[in-house]
């Protein structure tokens, strides 16, 4: 394929992606004149700033919650989820704008009152339909694809097991190809060898080949590459090292030349930029909302036992920087240095009032302040001791990489029952699994999905002491 057609296509995609985003603002400001229209209101300037406003703000603020990832990737429940917290955040959007500029009250409350609770309903009602009416197309065979496999290793295996289990991807899969027959496939044919991997896809009216090339597989992987250029399939090659974890695995170029991401930040600017305004807001406002219990706490645990109100410790922020936690202190002891022992069930060191606020977590509510300074986040892997980090970043694969994001109060790891004590290796590996899946994961969406979690988990939790 020529660079000039090459970029035709790229153009192409370019444009049908954007008309596809384009559909939301623009029934959403079509909603907005309608009801303009049945309230006898005219459109006048301002209106018509506020919904210039609205369609300009849509998009970018959806794009970032994960509303534009393919509709086959995403389970109904998941796509509301992310509908209803990218619309909440252009609606808080829009207040803060017109409280800022003072132009709030030149609007008909009934008109917006109207059109902001029916816009989420008609847009839902339209990603539901087209949602569900591709995945019914694709389970029932059509609009679906053909497939082989050329190469058989634990990457191409799981690729098929993810493909025979996810009918409405649209992808029927043939088979694999491979010199060597192996001694157990899932339940997918042997078709051939590589050699025969052209002729088949001409002969059958192959759409799709999945090239799962090893590093010593090389050499003849581009002689079947060279030979495929022949048919009319498209061609995707599936390396080996999709078998390590990667976060996100985005694909870049850098002039020309094709990069995989393996290890980085899980979100764009863009993201960050939301994650950190939801942090400032929910933080600033918990610190003042809670003051009267923060309050009453610090008084309790100075009057209870000797020592400072505030336990301050070092531990890993972003980028493995060491940063300072606040908790309320629930010990005797004050431990910061190169050996910090774990809290455990029935710990001398607990004073009776400690063991109440670690029970309840409510130990953790100086967090909030680290959360204001930008220390932390309200959603992200756990902080641990220095001491911790630098035993087990030794003793665990990707034990660092939990520290390319901020730690937060609470995790994915923790509403799934990684709480307390981890006195076994494998209870801390279990952890940061869980961290690294949220790395890979991680969407706004996600993080409310936590948050709405975390005060269920807490209540009823007895991992902790």
């Amino acid at each position: 394929m020529s660079h000039n057609s090459h970029w035709t296509l790229r153009a192409n995609t370019s444009i049908v992606t954007l008309v596809q985003r384009l559909l939301d603002p623009t029934l959403a400001v079509l909603l907005l004149v309608i009801l303009a229209h049945f309230y006898a209101i005219p459109f006048t300037t301002s209106l018509q700033l506020f919904a210039l406003t609205v369609f300009l703000l849509i998009l970018p603020v959806f794009k970032a919650t994960g509303m534009y990832r393919p509709y086959r990737s995403l389970a109904a429940r998941l796509l509301a989820i992310r509908f209803v917290l990218g619309w909440s955040i252009v609606m808080g959007l829009m207040l803060f704008i017109g409280f800022a500029t003072k132009t709030s009250m030149i609007f008909s409350r009934a008109l917006i009152l109207t059109w902001s609770c029916s816009v989420p309903m008609v847009l839902l009602v339209v990603h539901f339909l087209v949602w569900a009416m591709l995945r019914q197309i694709r389970i029932s065979g059509r609009n679906s694809k053909s497939a082989v496999i050329a190469g058989v290793n634990q990457v191409s295996l799981d690729l098929a097991e993810q493909i025979r289990e996810c009918k409405d991807l649209g992808i029927r899969l043939s088979g694999f190809f491979d010199d060597q027959s192996p001694s157990e496939l899932p339940d997918v044919p042997m078709v051939g060898k590589l050699s025969e991997v052209p002729d088949y896809v001409r002969q059958h009216h192959i759409d799709v080949v999945y090239l799962a090339c090893a590093a010593d597989d090389e050499p003849r992987f581009a002689e079947l590459i060279e030979a495929l250029q022949d048919t009319t399939a498209c061609v995707y090659f599936v390396p080996s090292l999709l078998m390590y974890s990667l976060m996100h695995g985005r694909s870049y170029e850098i002039n020309g030349v094709p990069l995989i991401s393996i290890w980085e930040i899980p979100f764009s600017d863009l993201q960050y930029v939301f994650k950190r305004a939801i942090d400032v807001v929910l933080s600033g406002l918990a610190l003042v909302v809670l003051s009267p219990v923060m309050t009453v706490i610090a008084m309790a645990v100075k009057l209870s036992s000797p020592g400072p109100i505030l336990f301050k410790q070092r531990r890993y922020g972003l980028n493995g920087q060491e940063i300072i936690v606040y908790k309320f202190r629930s010990m005797t002891v004050m431990e910061d240095g190169g050996a910090v022992i774990q809290a455990t069930r029935g710990d001398r060191r607990i004073t009776p009032l400690g063991g109440f606020l670690r029970k309840t977590s409510l130990d953790e509510l100086p967090q909030f302040l680290n959360v204001w300074q930008g220390r932390m986040s309200l959603v992200g892997p756990r902080p641990h001791a220095v001491a911790h980090n630098e035993m087990y970043r030794k003793l665990i694969s990707g034990y660092m990489l939990r520290h390319k994001v901020k730690p937060g109060i609470t995790g994915w790891a923790q509403v799934n029952g990684c709480r307390g004590e981890t006195e076994t290796l494998d209870k801390m590996k279990r952890r940061i699994d869980y961290d690294l899946e949220y790395l890979k994961n991680w969407s706004l969406s996600l993080d409310i999905q936590i948050l709405l979690k975390t005060a269920f988990v807490f209540l009823k939790d007895q991992n902790a002491y």
